[in-house]
């Protein structure tokens, strides 16, 4: 197993089990505890999680790498929400799409649907979406250009949002809990989800297993305003049973 791929499932079993020894890390991946404490030296200065003594913790409140870095991550659960993203929307339907890497997978299933229309702030998504078989109607919000995750923000990106409604906003988050529901890390994309969000008939929130239980700064929904969340897997009782509270579709 390469590196990169060994430290990626060991910020998917941290997040899972909540914290787990150097010893049992080291036994799992057949590798020397010495070579557990270079990885996890390295997650934990990204950001991925805490290293203490002997053991991995979950950090709780999530800090993103770049868009770059995030494309490779999570590439499996990606594809398994991009698959259920697309049986979710129908031919013709008007979707807001924001700026992620997850949206960007589901904009590559999404882009074979017939006649949808497309409103997204993101300029990687713009062109999947009109180079599609689907010949779909896109549109690229104005608005600030932030270079690192090619996407328009700030005031006139929100504003022009004002003159659309539409039938779903597809919007990934950062995070999402019982307590704060979906959250974004960055603020300026959280106001974006926000008015995506208030201008669409419904709202499908997408979030692999790794950002569920999980907090970041900016909110943008609560648990009960969210219609849909699509997941990779099943999340754990405690949210399970919060979303159902709440009224939400899983899938």
């Amino acid at each position: 197993m390469k590196p990169k791929d060994r430290q990626n499932s060991i910020v998917d079993l941290v997040d899972q089990q909540g914290e787990v020894t150097v010893e049992e890390l080291a036994a799992r991946f057949n590798v020397s505890a010495e070579t557990i404490r270079r990885d996890l030296a390295q997650l934990a200065a990204s950001g991925a999680l805490l290293k203490a003594h002997g053991l991995a913790r979950r950090m709780r409140h999530v800090v993103e790498g770049s868009f770059d870095e995030r494309l490779g991550e999570h590439a499996e659960a990606k594809a398994i929400i991009a698959q259920k993203v697309g049986a979710e929307v129908r031919p013709g339907e008007a979707l807001f799409i924001d700026t992620g890497t997850t949206t960007l997978a589901c904009a590559a299933v999404l882009a074979r649907l017939p006649n949808l229309t497309v409103v997204t702030n993101s300029v990687a998504i713009a062109r999947l979406m009109a180079a599609g078989d689907g010949q779909a109607a896109v549109h690229l919000l104005g608005g600030r250009y932030a270079p690192g995750n090619a996407q328009t923000i700030g005031v006139s990106a929100v504003a022009g949002l004002e003159k659309f409604r539409a039938d779903v906003a597809v919007l990934t988050v950062t995070a999402l809990d019982a307590e704060g529901g979906a959250m974004d890390a960055n603020l300026e994309e959280a106001h974006i989800a926000r008015a995506m969000h208030a201008n669409a008939r419904r709202s499908i929130i997408l979030a692999h297993s790794a950002k569920l239980g999980r907090t970041a700064p900016h909110r943008v929904c609560r648990l009960d305003q969210i219609d849909m969340l699509v997941c990779d897997r099943q999340p754990d009782a405690p949210l399970a049973l919060a979303l159902a509270a709440a009224g939400v579709e899983l899938r």
